[in-house]
């Protein structure tokens, strides 16, 4: 007689949606393992239609409160692609500025009080500083550097309001900016130490073979620039998106899950990122990564928390050198005006790579949307990671494989809700 063993998360809590996961172990082997996403369709593509091209922006913006920048950056090079605009360089840097506030205060979170626990044996950032208070608050004034970034250019900290179709409503002052970078030359030596400290961490040895895709510049570390590109040949250019990826309905899933036709899973993010880009980072990142013994391309998805610390370096010496080199546009904005057509943008939020497509008619409304963010990508990957750890690690009693089930998660950053007891695991041992 076989013996069953069951393995239930009961609840994900808002990780671009609720989900679940149940796996089966049938005389000690793998059986079914499904990761399952059940909350009700958010419906942000049904409210952008027939709304003008102009309020894409600040709607798409509260799809995430830790990563709203990525969202209206997609939009606003979408509609700018569809109505023929180039903001030109000014105003593209001050863009690059914002993002890079963006990928400091969402790396700093996640890796200090979403993930770092993990790995130290602590249910909780709260719970962490008890033992590591210095440790918290470097983390926490990190993020606050990056929200004061965003605060200065976007208008505020959350759902900021002041970046537009064509540019901005309003630029930034010298003063603004070099108050920043007082910010961001204290930030520095932090982010330095941040990378140290988490390549100390003792990193579990899981891999499998994984096909990386991200945006891809020659010249820069990409945030809204360059091809989409994979570690397995796929170059092609963002309005190909359609051609070259499918978002398909699971049945277990409210969520629709992306897949290369033809082919299948792929995975985006950081790790994807460095992998395709690492050659163009910031010359101090790059060093940092080669002293924490990080290799561009490894497919150990625990690693992604050194690689989020590298880009929290390489966002800090960035956002440095366009301060030092920035000269103000003659205007805030240029103008756009509508135009018939279909208009595709792309950006690699700090969680990875993040699509938009979008049609207008010619009086300016939107009349279809279509977004795919980076967790719907990275759905079925999560799942093949969980297939791996829960094979390496049948051993262990319930208590320790909930923990590193929870881990591999939030290897993703799925969402901020995942900080503590985002899993219920039953496990029925037969």
């Amino acid at each position: 007689m076989s013996e069953t063993r069951t393995i239930e998360v009961g609840y994900l809590a808002r990780v671009e949606g609720e989900g679940s996961l149940r796996a089966e172990v049938i005389d000690g082997e793998l059986g079914n393992v499904e990761f399952s996403i059940f909350e009700p369709p958010r419906f942000f593509e049904a409210f952008l239609r027939g709304r003008r091209f102009t309020e894409a922006p600040d709607i798409t913006s509260r799809i995430c409160g830790i990563c709203p920048i990525a969202y209206q950056m997609s939009s606003v090079t979408a509609m700018e692609d569809v109505c023929g605009v180039d903001v030109g360089d000014p105003l593209h840097e001050l863009r690059r500025l914002i993002y890079c506030g963006e990928y400091i205060e969402s790396h700093a979170l996640h890796i200090y009080l979403l993930h770092v626990p993990d790995f130290l044996g602590y249910e909780s950032g709260i719970a962490m500083a008890a033992d590591h208070r210095a440790v918290v608050e470097r983390g926490l004034r990190l993020k606050q550097t990056g929200n004061e970034i965003i605060r200065v250019l976007g208008g505020r900290e959350i759902h900021p309001v002041n970046v537009r179709v064509g540019g901005f409503w309003r630029l930034p002052t010298r003063k603004d900016l070099d108050g920043l970078a007082t910010e961001l030359d204290r930030a520095r030596d932090e982010a330095a130490e941040t990378v140290r400290w988490v390549s100390q961490l003792n990193i579990p040895d899981v891999t499998r073979p994984v096909e990386f895709v991200a945006l891809s510049d020659p010249d820069r570390y990409p945030f809204t620039e360059g091809r989409i590109r994979s570690s397995r040949g796929i170059d092609i250019d963002v309005s190909e998106w359609n051609e070259v990826f499918v978002e398909q309905h699971v049945e277990r899933s409210n969520a629709l899950h992306a897949v290369i036709r033809e082919r299948g899973m792929y995975a985006v993010g950081p790790t994807a990122r460095f992998a395709l880009n690492h050659e163009v980072i910031q010359p101090v990142a790059a060093r940092a990564a080669a002293e924490a013994g990080l290799e561009p391309g490894v497919p150990n998805p625990f690693q992604s928390i050194i690689v989020r610390a590298v880009e929290t370096l390489h966002a800090v010496e960035e956002a440095l050198a366009i301060i030092d080199a920035y000269e103000p546009p003659v205007e805030a904005s240029i103008p756009v005006d509508p135009v018939a057509g279909v208009g595709h943008g792309a950006s690699e939020a700090p969680r990875g790579l993040l699509y938009h497509r979008y049609g207008i008619r010619a009086d300016g409304e939107i009349a279809e949307a279509q977004i795919v963010p980076p967790t719907s990508q990275n759905q079925l990957s999560i799942e093949a990671d969980l297939r791996e750890v829960l094979v390496a690690n049948l051993d262990k009693p319930d208590a320790e494989l909930q923990w590193i089930l929870e881990q591999a998660i939030r290897n993703y950053d799925p969402c901020i809700s995942c900080a503590t007891h985002f899993l219920r695991l039953e496990i029925d041992r037969g």
